[in-house]
């Protein structure tokens, strides 16, 4: 079993959303989230063969094993290109839907492509968010609406950039309603200008593990607004993170930079 320590969408080689590679594991579901849970990265990406000899890409958070995880992705795509410097495109599978992803080298950046995903039928109880983001009802802009590119996130938006840094929601309940609903945590945004927003990722059980980058929130939000985004997340966190959402036609692109954080 080797394994890879990569940072992610970061705006510079020092900052990003750390996630741990892990290739030729000999482990079972149980053992890979308690592997999740004993690492120091908001995410693991176990890396193998699925039974049609695809590579599949199977993702777990410390709390819980997840359908898709983008920034994971782009990790395991960094090592994959480290390896194959020639090589421009990759296909990998997910583990839980067998989702395929078209991953692409451009320059700096890897782009990852996703499309439209089914997301729960779920009616938005505008008193229940509010509760859990404990905010009020005033500081909303607009209606929260679920998106998906594979893992379904629940997108509210918030009037001001001081409305979405102030946020200090209640996770334990957030994640409690993520199980009741099958939806995959809130993520809370703010426009800051032509196409560029910020965002705050509320999925973990503990603040110490809020997202730094949050890439299919990132494609949730591009699918959204039928448009190509920028989205800036992590400044809080001493993590600065850039990610480029690419809309084309109802698919979207996320890309970003994937550096290595220490030797393999």
């Amino acid at each position: 079993m080797k394994t890879h320590r990569m940072l992610c969408f970061g705006r510079h080689d020092d900052s990003g959303n750390a996630a741990l590679v892990v290739e030729d594991p000999a482990l079972t579901e149980p053992e890979r989230l308690m592997f999740a849970r004993q690492q120091d990265a908001s995410a693991t990406v176990f890396v193998d063969a699925n039974s049609t000899g695809d590579t599949q890409l199977d993702f777990y958070y410390p709390h819980a094993r997840s359908p898709l995880c983008l920034h994971a992705t782009l990790a395991a795509s960094a090592v994959f290109f480290e390896r194959h410097p020639e090589t421009l495109k990759v296909r990998f599978v997910t583990g839980m839907h067998r989702q395929v992803l078209e991953v692409e080298r451009i320059e700096a950046h890897i782009f990852v492509g996703t499309s439209a995903q089914r997301c729960p039928d779920l009616a938005i109880d505008i008193a229940e968010v509010t509760q859990l983001l404990c905010i009020e009802a005033r500081e909303l802009k607009g209606l929260p609406r679920l998106a998906s590119v594979g893992s379904a996130k629940l997108l509210v938006e918030v009037a001001e950039p001081s409305a979405l840094a102030a946020l200090s929601p209640d996770l334990p309940g957030i994640a409690n309603w993520s199980r009741k609903h099958g939806v995959s945590g809130m993520y809370a945004y703010c426009r800051v200008g032509d196409d560029v927003y910020a965002g705050r990722n509320f999925n973990h059980l503990e603040p110490r593990f809020e997202d730094a980058a949050t890439g299919v929130a990132a494609g949730a939000l591009a699918l959204s607004l039928e448009r190509s985004i920028t989205l800036l997340q992590g400044d809080a966190l001493g993590q600065p993170c850039t990610l480029l959402a690419r809309y084309t036609n109802g698919a979207v692109q996320v890309g970003g930079r994937a550096v290595r954080r220490e030797p393999s």
